[in-house]
């Protein structure tokens, strides 16, 4: 079994890649924090001062021209980032393409279909917009921080930057071993298939539970394998790695200038 869906391009050689990987974690977190904190353009006052609507998305550019300049230094794929990055876009706008229909506020348009009736209000379309851009910025960060950054290496950050170490464990495992499982019922379906053929719905129900039952016991016996072997290979519950985690000037360097972009970015703009 092998895979490679987070750290995919975690081998490259960059200078983002070199960095500690605690300053990413802060540097990108931030990020996340900004952007969050920062306000939404008023579209109901488009007509009457367009230079504070042009203003306030001018913020939302800048921070994706930040993000994106970071993920050209790291020589990540840029296909592999955006595209990896539109998944999300689905999800966010099934929760929230109804807003501009709901949202109470200033009519921006109406529309009719049939016997229904719809209005949307400029407190709807700015609320979609803050969902959407803020939601793809932040998983454009945590695509650069986690592309670039070994996953070892990633937990390792976070147990050093103080993230309990039963959480760190918990993540370790569960990364690890969700393929394994992944490939335990890939397995399990050819047997089924290769022994039988057809069947009504309540059978292959019936097949569907007896293989979640299965796969439940082989996961915990499983567990319980692991857990004896890691036990008597001198497993303390610490994450180790072959060189230890040092902050640089480099790294120092980076995190400063990235968060003062940020804070020109919110501040300033």
């Amino acid at each position: 079994m092998k895979h490679d869906f987070i750290d995919k391009y975690a081998e490259l050689d960059s200078v983002i890649h070199r960095l500690d990987p605690r300053i990413k974690i802060i540097s990108f977190f931030s990020f996340i924090f900004f952007v969050i904190s920062t306000q939404p353009p008023r579209f109901s006052i488009i007509f009457a001062q367009p230079s504070e609507v042009l203003m306030g998305s001018l913020k939302f550019l800048f921070y994706f021209l930040l993000i994106f300049s970071v993920i050209l230094v790291s020589k990540v794929p840029l296909r592999f980032v955006f595209k990896r990055s539109l998944v999300i876009i689905p999800f966010v706008l099934l929760i929230a393409i109804f807003i501009p229909f709901l949202k109470e506020g200033e009519i921006a348009g109406s529309y009719s279909f049939a016997s229904l009736h719809l209005n949307v209000t400029y407190t709807g379309l700015e609320t979609l917009f803050n969902v959407l851009s803020k939601s793809w910025l932040s998983v454009l960060s945590m695509l650069a921080l986690a592309s670039t950054t070994k996953f070892p290496r990633l937990l390792k950050g976070f147990e050093k930057l103080g993230m309990p170490r039963v959480m760190v464990m918990i993540v370790s495992f569960m990364y690890r071993y969700v393929f394994v499982l992944g490939d335990e019922v890939m397995r399990m379906k050819c047997a089924r298939d290769a022994r039988s053929f057809g069947g009504n719905s309540k059978w292959h129900i019936k097949t569907v539970g007896n293989i979640i039952g299965t796969l439940f016991v082989r996961t915990y016996e499983r567990g319980e394998r692991v857990y004896v072997a890691m036990v008597s290979r001198g497993f303390s519950g610490k994450i180790k790695i072959l060189d230890d985690l040092h902050v640089r000037k480099l790294d120092l360097c980076f995190m400063i200038s990235f968060l003062t972009f940020l804070t020109m970015i919110w501040a300033v703009l």
